[in-house]
């Protein structure tokens, strides 16, 4: 007999195809909003590196700089150097601490208006929209089987999404180096190969983050949702379904037929879904996929209207209030919910560092000495008993223009030094130097004098600015001799 034969388990899917989202056009106050913040992030974007701000003949006329030849960060008025690199962690300290605080006041609203995956994708598919048509026109477009009129549009949409796409990596490069010079040298080829790889790259991750991924980006791979979730409670703002007022749903403009049906305002429209760029139903509850757009908000409210049924079925609430309401009582306003403890907390801190960077940018000396002893040898036994040291100073001027500065000795009190090259008999306690604007001078020098008692005896150099500015600085070093190597 022949074994019966085994049917076999069709395989488990661990995951679900991708279902295309097709987001309506909808009006109102959130999508007013957020084009104002589109305008406003892309303009920011695309002309910040080519506005001028003088600084004098000796440093860069652009307003923001990432100089990486000279390592140095210009911003306006403002330049920071390397060893300055803590005015930039305090700089993304203030971002991180503003994302908590935005986040814990008013939800996902990073996401949802100013984050740059939301802010071209929402570019990419306004271009989408105008080419293709609507929701409906854009659905029968992709069903469609591939043809002239098909192929056509879909060459005119990714021609439009590749020269956004090509503006934005070519916008990035211009933060690194003079705007109008590298524009020139790229078209005429003249331009570093990292340039021409760096617009390549944001070139194609523009145009398929925007283009193609869209929300996949937003709900997996990128880990901040997760993150805000965290930071979310029962006092955050946030797009809700107010289920209580629109339960049961009724299909339609369907009117109770009896008593006993009784239906919420929802009409189960779909609008709420079909403008939503993530393609999530907020009827559902909270859900990593919605960015808080507020666009089903829009949809909503103006459904409500056509039917004559108060507004704010969908609308920014806190479970606290819904949970108020669903019980008939007033829910808190909206600034009460703002002004709690976590929100002044996170905020306190923010203003807190922010007001820190800017009293250390008023006051921060703009010059600075460093000095590094020469350790082989570590000191020279000259021929009429004292000891000489060598050391490398440099002392950095941080303005735009050059400056005298005098260079002397604090401590050591027998002392003497001069620079290497020179003569001893014209060494003392000061020597001067010319330092050029927005650049460091390094001074060999020699220090010489009597051995220490105990091998190594502790003193300075400084340095001070011998114009009417001023200003000054000073390193400790120390001096060896024969003791310190028994």
């Amino acid at each position: 007999m022949n074994a019966p034969d085994i049917l076999e388990e069709p395989p488990v899917q661990l995951y679900e195809k991708r279902k295309s989202v097709f987001p309506q056009a909808v009006d109102g106050t959130f999508r007013r909003l957020k084009w104002a913040v589109m305008a406003v992030t892309l303009a920011i974007y695309y002309v910040t590196p080519w506005i001028r701000w003088d600084r004098g003949p000796y440093a860069p006329d652009q307003a923001v700089l990432v100089d990486l030849a000279n390592r140095r960060f210009f911003m306006f008025g403002i330049e920071i150097w390397p060893q300055e690199f803590y005015y930039i962690v305090g700089l993304l300290v203030m971002a991180g601490v503003g994302l908590f605080l935005v986040t814990s006041a008013v939800g996902r609203a990073w996401c949802g208006y100013a984050c740059p995956q939301t802010v071209w994708t929402d570019l990419f598919q306004h271009v989408e929209r105008f080419i293709d048509g609507d929701r409906n026109a854009q659905i029968k477009l992709q069903r469609a089987p591939w043809g002239p009129r098909k192929i056509a549009r879909r060459l005119v949409k990714w021609s439009v999404w590749l020269v956004i796409a090509f503006a934005t990596g070519g916008a990035w490069i211009f933060y690194f180096a003079d705007a109008p010079t590298l524009a020139q040298d790229f078209v005429t080829g003249d331009a570093a190969f990292i340039a021409y790889a760096t617009v390549g790259i944001l070139t194609a991750t523009t145009f398929i983050f925007g283009g193609f991924l869209r929300e996949q980006v937003c709900i997996y791979m990128c880990p901040w949702p997760r993150i805000q979730s965290a930071m979310l409670d029962e006092k955050s703002l946030i797009v809700t379904y107010k289920d209580w007022r629109g339960e049961p749903r009724a299909r339609g403009m369907k009117k109770p037929r009896g008593p006993d049906e009784l239906f919420g305002d929802c009409i189960d429209c779909m609008k709420c879904v079909s403008v939503c760029p993530t393609g999530v139903d907020i009827r559902e509850g909270p859900q990593i996929g919605c960015i808080t757009c507020a666009l089903c908000i829009d949809a909503c409210d103006k459904v409500m209207d056509q039917i004559g049924r108060p507004r704010g079925l969908i609308d920014y609430a806190t479970l606290e209030g819904q949970e108020l309401e669903r019980e008939g009582k007033p829910a808190p306003s909206p600034l009460k919910m703002l002004l709690r403890p976590r929100t002044i907390f996170y905020f306190a801190i923010w203003a807190g560092i922010g007001l820190a960077m800017l009293f250390a940018v008023g006051t921060r000396s703009r010059i600075d000495i460093s000095a590094v002893q020469e350790r082989n040898p570590p000191y020279v036994q000259l021929a009429d008993g004292t000891v000489r040291n060598d050391f490398t100073i440099k002392i950095s001027n941080m303005q735009t223009r050059p400056r005298k500065m005098e260079v002397g000795l604090v401590g050591l009190e027998d002392g003497v030094f001069w620079q290497r090259g020179g003569s001893r008999q014209l060494a003392g306690r000061i020597l001067t130097a010319d330092v050029p604007a927005d650049s460091v001078k390094a001074l060999n020098v020699f220090v010489a004098g009597t051995s220490p008692e105990q091998g190594r005896q502790d003193f300075a150099f400084s340095v001070r600015a011998l114009d009417s500015e001023g200003g000054a600085d000073s390193v400790q070093v120390h001096f060896s001799g024969p003791e310190e190597t028994r």
